[in-house]
Formats: C-alpha cells, structure tokens, sequence
C-alpha cells in the first residue's frame, strides 16, 4: 500500500514563523538563524513544507529569522521579491536608481538554482534599510516555482523591480 504524499502549506509556515515573533520565542529564532546545523526548528519548519519541499521551507524560515533578528512584531511582507528590492537603498536612491539594489537583483533573477546566499543578502539589505521584507508566503511559493519555465519567477521579479513609480499606481487604480 502506497503511503499518502504530504503537500506543502507556505501560508502554515508564515503563521507558525510570525506566532514565533509575536510570542517572542527568540530561542526558536535564534535556532532557525543556524544556518548550517539542522536543529529541531528547522525540523519544524521543514514539516511545512510537505514531502517534496522540505529543505526550501527551512531555509526560508532562514530567510525570515535573519529579517526578524531583534524585532518584536512579525512582518508578514508584501509583494514579491522584485517588489521589496525597490525598497532597497537610501537617500540618494532606491531600486532601480541605487547601483547596489540593482546589482543585488541582477544577481538574484541570473541564477539557475535557487540563489540562497543572494536572497540572504537582500532579506539583510531590506532589514538594514528598514523596509518591509516580500510576503513570506509568495517568496515561499516564487521558490518552488524557481524552475518552472511557465512561472517565469526571475523574470516576473525583473519587472515589478523596474516598473516606474507611476505605472505601479495606474496598475493598482485599475484592479
């Protein structure tokens, strides 16, 4: 008898990670920032990501207790990866006008593989620059989807990084 598959819950992971903040578990997030010791969070993090993405689940739960280093409210994020690297930067520029998140971004969406360290970087960019980090639950999503030609996730990241300010509020009027 065949044993029954385990799907992902990304929407699961960002509770359980966010509930971990709000209840300032600190040591559970302090576990999760070990990168290169599996420890019992990461165990944890990885049930949610089901049979098939167990290690992605954990390295995002990585991503997001490096973000949350420190801070006493969890941020839930919004937009996409692309989007937030348009928070990146300072008063000189952000996004597209700011060298550093541009060359951060191109570095990001040209990887085949999923770009860890690349996306470590600019989870640290956006926690220095105190912006609000991408929705954990769509990165979670965007990462599984890395590979999948039809997803274009690199791609889709590249425009909503280089969409004008202005083209950006049209886009939202219209929905």
């Amino acid at each position: 008898m065949e044993q029954p598959r385990f799907p992902h819950d990304s929407k699961a992971l960002t509770t359980w990670l966010t509930t971990l903040v709000h209840n300032r578990e600190y040591g559970t997030l302090a576990e999760l920032r070990r990168a290169r010791l599996p420890t019992n969070a990461h165990i944890r993090a990885g049930w949610y990501g089901g049979d098939d993405h167990r290690d992605l689940f954990e390295r995002v739960a990585f991503l997001f207790a490096i973000y949350h280093q420190g801070r006493s409210t969890p941020l839930y994020g919004h937009g996409s990866l692309g989007a937030a690297a348009r928070r990146i930067g300072d008063g000189v520029g952000r996004g597209p006008d700011n060298p550093g998140a541009q060359r951060l971004l191109n570095r990001v969406v040209a990887s085949r593989r999923i770009p860890w360290r690349h996306l470590q970087h600019a989870v640290t960019r956006l926690r220095s620059c105190e912006q609000p980090p991408p929705s954990w639950t769509g990165l979670t999503e965007d990462l599984i989807k890395w590979n999948d030609r039809k997803a274009r996730v690199a791609y889709q990241w590249s425009v909503e990084f280089h969409t004008p300010p202005e083209a950006i509020g049209k886009h939202r009027a219209n929905r």
